[in-house]
């Protein structure tokens, strides 16, 4: 007994195992049924993929990923809906990437803790729940006819703002949890050197919550590029036979050119969808890589 009094964490333990009651039928029962749930949900995962991979796989080349849509499936390209999701995303990150940054900084390290802002905070969680259909109908009614004029109507522009506004709450999100993370004593330190509130934000709150920010939105932007509902619904196109080169031009991306084609009834049009999809789904772990890369690289440098 005296060993383990000497030691303080040994101690903590054995107190906490002693006073733990024991696990009860009906929690064990629940454990059960979570494990059973997630096993599941990964099996159909596992299986889905495994079927996309084997159909898509083989028919990726690079005149695929180059090559325009045709009514012959032997001849068909993701190459505009390809560009039109690399404007989507460029479109996306300049819009959505310092507004959300912005306003974190402003709500946690500016605005008191008063009703406004407690409500303003409460909005933003409520928003990030928002069905996407939801945002498709605001883009569709506010930048598409209302602001037309100035978008283009259904253009890149319009879908970049939709998207923009779709992810903007989850980036808040993301940043307020990371500027919380860094201790209050950094900056308390940094007050007592002289330095001023934008200076501190600036040189040491924001270098030091900037992996959690990274990572943030990276993930916000993997679900933006994945969405469908919002841009059908302010009009994107389903059959693009043109390169995208301006942000007023009318514009498709790879969900929805996967979606057309697997619409069509011959199987022909079905492997080439799968084959869209598995170019999707790099992208996508591109930018998770890339999300877990950057993250462990400012972790170090910090």
């Amino acid at each position: 007994m005296s060993s383990i009094s000497a030691n303080p964490q040994v101690e903590s333990a054995v107190r906490r195992r002693i006073m733990q009651p024991p696990a009860g039928a009906s929690e064990r029962l629940f454990q059960l049924a979570l494990m059973g749930g997630i096993a599941v949900a990964l099996i159909f995962l596992v299986t889905l993929l495994i079927q996309v991979a084997v159909r898509g796989v083989p028919g990726l080349s690079l005149s695929f990923l180059t090559d325009l849509p045709s009514s012959d499936p032997a001849k068909a390209g993701v190459g505009p809906a390809l560009v039109g999701t690399l404007w989507m995303l460029a479109g996306v990150t300049l819009i959505a990437f310092p507004l959300g940054v912005a306003t974190a900084v402003y709500l946690e390290e500016y605005a008191g803790d008063t009703r406004l802002t407690r409500l303003i905070r409460t909005n933003i969680q409520n928003l990030a729940g928002v069905p996407s259909i939801v945002y498709g109908l605001l883009g569709l009614a506010f930048f598409v006819r209302f602001l037309g004029a100035f978008t283009g109507g259904r253009s890149i522009i319009a879908g970049a703002l939709t998207l923009s506004l779709l992810v903007l709450p989850v980036i808040v999100i993301a940043s307020v949890e990371a500027l919380r993370a860094v201790p209050k004593s950094m900056r308390d330190a940094s007050f007592g050197l002289g330095a001023t509130r934008w200076e501190t934000t600036r040189r040491q709150v924001l270098p030091a919550a900037l992996p959690g920010i990274l990572t943030g939105v990276i993930l916000s932007l993997s679900r933006a590029i994945g969405e469908t509902a919002p841009l059908i619904t302010i009009g994107a196109l389903t059959f693009v036979n043109f390169f995208p080169s301006s942000p007023t031009d009318s514009f498709t991306v790879l969900p929805i050119q996967a979606f057309n084609w697997i619409s069509q009834p011959q199987s022909e049009f079905h492997d080439i969808s799968a084959s869209a999809i598995v170019v999707l789904l790099v992208l996508l772990l591109s930018m998770n890589t890339i999300a877990i890369l950057l993250r462990r690289r400012f972790e170090k440098r910090w």
